[in-house]
């Protein structure tokens, strides 16, 4: 028996005498997705990870069972059985081939066979030993999937499930790190829905018996942005449920928003207020039961912000802080107040398995990356300073020198499909604007709004270019300049290109900035970093996707000789700026100047003299990346593959058989794809050995046997002579000829499998008309298989 009828005829009826699907409360997950697999270019997918059952009870996954055919040993499924299991964070999995069931507990490690599937209540009883009553009422609470079109990610329901977790052992601070772009207002959301839906609350959390109300809930954030997207993303709540807290209304109501149970507002907002009484006073400290931080980073968690105050005030709450960010010593408080994460998710492994575009660097460098003034410039503004070398850091801070701005802009212009969205981070808001105008003034489309700014002067204003930019119906604006506004915040799902023409100093930003592009979107293989400020350098830094490291160790609290609390939890005295206690006049460092306070009064212009601005060149090259998600050089690529290839193929004659067969050459780029070859690499390897109008088989036989590339248009030369007496028929040459002119202009995708009904279309119109002229369809397919070996024969054969 193969895996399915093994499937059907055994596995299948011991699960169902086991219970699973015939007990209340429990079900079978057939061919369960755990992962999409890999984005490898041109639509293509590494292959998913994809378990043959999960055995979920009470709405809750407990094991995994990795199937194999009757002839095959057990012992064939277990590794997968364990990863698997690992991969969903499952205690217990099996493997079975219908004779024998082998059984692993993740926890204990101990493993052996066992005579039958344990049944959902037992299989309840192994994995949750302790009775725990709020657990059990998380739990009888399914996730909201409005109609089966909300489905959550398998590291999303883990997470869900350790932050409940976490609150049903007591806990009242909770972490959760998880990559830019992987969902976390969706996890705040099913999180409100279950403690909502099973009315945990404060009063009746660690006390006995049966909860007596709802909770109410707070999403707090810094951005306006946010705190909307967090609403909208709210919308399976009643409306009169959820309640948005915004200046304008408490003025016009006079008084803060009390009937609800879902609340999202920013700090800004709470620490605002009439004379020296923030809002966030107005109500109760334990008025809410549960707060989710959003960016916790950026927030109050921070030890010197004095937005720190509304989580004090608040303490008595369960607060839950949600970040992209991993410790480290710049957010090293944030993680001393809310601990340990009680589940990461990172970057590298969204994109391994899927659920994150992947990226590619192109780095740039002009002959104008730094400048030393020489007397031939026009000093237009201020006053410079003879033998400085100003370098990127000063550049549109301190010095402003226009047509290095022109080039740049121009240069990266040529390289990006005019009808992507881009984002272009600056390093002022007036470089910002001076961007936007470039671009405007280089670009192809008549619409003048094809390039904006986006940054905190542009207001309401830019709120709705940045909605409209947002919308994937739009087009546009195109492209969004800024300095700070958008590095956080921005879930626009088809950004295509982000262009750095400012430092990215901090790792933290780095990666929130990278993550506007990483969102999915139908068609978007990869987006592209066109860098100019060598900020891929930090993809070489060990913090990069890494470990945590250790911070460094905070000063011990001493006890405050009148409130005996470390630290002081003392009302502190008003300020001397503001006048209010705590303190409302924490400032942002300047937009202009990047620093506190700004010290960009006086700004240096220059005009090139006409001989340099003549002389201005560029050189820009790409980064690969390893399937581990470090960056290598074109070198090392070219080294991996090499190593790689014999994997593959014994020898040349073996590489051109497997390349010219459609099914055969498949596998084989899924198969290097899945060693992190994907096609994009391999297509960037092409232009590195300057073979763009060869073919992706002269990129492996370059690297393997060092073959001279050959053009497109002599293999197609030499396939015609060496098939003319194959094929006897003028109409099957001529349908040949015609699939040979796209293969030269396309490349050897067209010659793929799924090109051939649309290829005879185009041809033909309609395939009633072709079969006709070719005969049967596998008549067509023979020839449209056939001719390819022509192709790739040896020099000299055809």
């Amino acid at each position: 028996m193969n895996e399915a009828e093994t499937r059907a005829e055994h596995i299948d009826p011991a699960l169902k005498a086991a219970g699973w699907g015939v007990v209340e409360g429990s079900q079978i997950r057939r061919e369960f997705r755990i992962t999409e697999g890999r984005l490898q270019g041109h639509g293509q997918r590494a292959k998913p990870e994809i378990a043959d059952y999960v055995l979920i009870h009470r709405n809750t996954r407990l094991a995994v069972v990795e199937a194999k055919a009757w002839a095959v040993p057990c012992a064939e499924g277990v590794m997968q059985a364990k990863a698997y299991a690992a991969k969903l964070a499952l205690r217990f999995t099996y493997a079975a081939n219908g004779q024998t069931i082998y059984g692993i507990d993740m926890a204990t490690g101990s493993e052996g066979d066992v005579l039958t599937f344990p049944g959902p209540e037992e299989l309840w009883a192994r994995t949750f030993a302790t009775a725990n009553a709020w657990r059990d009422r998380f739990a009888a609470i399914p996730f909201e999937n409005k109609g089966g079109t909300w489905q959550g990610r398998y590291y999303q329901d883990i997470a869900i499930q350790r932050v409940l977790d976490a609150i049903s052992e007591g806990r009242d601070r909770i972490l959760l790190t998880l990559a830019t772009g992987t969902g976390k207002t969706f996890i705040a959301f099913q999180l409100a829905w279950k403690l909502f839906q099973s009315k945990w609350n404060l009063t009746d959390w660690k006390g006995e018996g049966d909860p007596t109300r709802r909770p109410r809930i707070l999403f707090l954030a810094d951005r306006n942005i946010l705190a909307d997207q967090a609403y909208n993303a709210f919308s399976a709540f009643d409306d009169d449920a959820l309640v948005r807290i915004a200046p304008d209304e408490i003025r016009k109501k006079g008084r803060v928003p009390k009937n609800g149970s879902v609340f999202f507002t920013i700090f800004q907002t709470f620490m605002s207020g009439p004379g020296e009484t923030p809002y966030f006073g107005d109500y109760p400290p334990d008025f809410f039961d549960f707060i989710v931080i959003d960016e916790c980073h950026r927030g109050g968690a921070k030890d010197e912000s004095s937005w720190r105050a509304i989580l004090e005030y608040f303490s008595p709450a369960v607060q839950l802080g949600l970040t992209a960010t991993p410790l480290r010593r710049s957010n090293a408080d944030t993680y001393a107040y809310f601990g340990e994460p009680v589940y990461s998710y990172s970057l590298k492994e969204g994109i391994n398995d899927g659920f994150l575009t992947p990226f590619r660097v192109k780095q740039w460098a002009t002959t104008l990356d730094d400048y030393t003034y020489t007397p031939d410039d026009a000093v237009v503004e201020g006053e410079v300073l003879p033998g400085k070398r100003y370098t990127e850091s000063d550049f549109n801070r301190i010095i402003v020198i226009p047509e290095r701005e022109a080039f740049r802009v121009q240069e990266w212009m040529k390289q990006v499909d005019p009808k992507e969205k881009t984002l272009v981070f600056c390093a002022t808001q007036d470089h910002a604007a001076l961007v936007r105008d470039l671009i405007n003034q280089n670009k192809a489309n008549p619409d003048p709004l094809y390039c904006v700014r986006v940054t905190a002067n542009d207001g309401a204003k830019g709120e709705e270019y940045l909605r409209d930019f947002q919308d994937n119906e739009k087009t546009i604006p195109t492209i969004l300049t800024t300095s700070q506004k958008l590095s956080t915040g921005v879930d626009a799902r088809n950004v295509r290109n982000i262009v750095l023409m400012r430092p990215v100093n901090s790792m933290i930003e780095f990666k929130q900035i990278v993550g506007r592009g990483t969102r999915l979107y139908d068609g978007k293989d990869y987006f592209t970093i066109h860098d100019f400020v060598k900020a891929y350098l930090h993809f070489s830094d060990p913090e990069w996707d890494g470990e945590p490291v250790e911070p460094d160790a905070p000063n011990p609290p001493h006890a405050c000789g009148t409130c005996g609390q470390g630290p002081c939890v003392c009302t502190k005295p008003p300020c001397g700026k503001c006048g209010q206690s705590p303190c409302v006049c924490e400032r942002p460092p300047c937009e202009q100047c990047g620093q506190r306070p700004c010290v960009c009064a006086k700004r240096i212009k220059v005009k090139l003299a006409d001989g340099k601005l003549r002389q201005l060149r560029s050189m820009v090259a790409t980064t690969f990346w390893s399937a581990d998600g470090k960056p290598i050089s074109a070198a090392q690529f070219l080294e991996g593959l090499f190593g790689a290839l014999p994997d593959f193929f014994k020898d040349e004659d073996q590489l051109r058989e497997i390349w010219s067969d459609p099914i055969t050459r498949r596998a084989l780029l899924d198969g290097l794809g899945d060693r992190g070859f994907g096609r994009e690499a391999l297509a960037e390897m092409q232009k590195a050995i300057e073979a763009e109008d060869s073919d992706l088989f002269d990129v492996l036989a370059y690297v393997a046997y060092t073959r001279a590339p050959i053009p497109r248009s002599e293999r197609a030369v030499l396939a015609k002579s060496g098939m003319s007496d194959s094929y006897k028929s003028n109409r099957h040459l001529d349908f040949v000829e015609f699939v040979l002119e796209h293969y030269v202009h396309e490349g050897v995708d067209e010659l793929d499998l799924g090109k051939l009904t649309p290829l005879l279309r185009l041809k033909y119109n309609a395939i009633a008309d072709a079969a006709a002229d070719l005969g049967t369809p596998e008549q067509i397919r023979q020839t449209f298989v056939g001719f390819q070996k022509y192709l790739y024969l040896p020099p000299g054969r055809n």
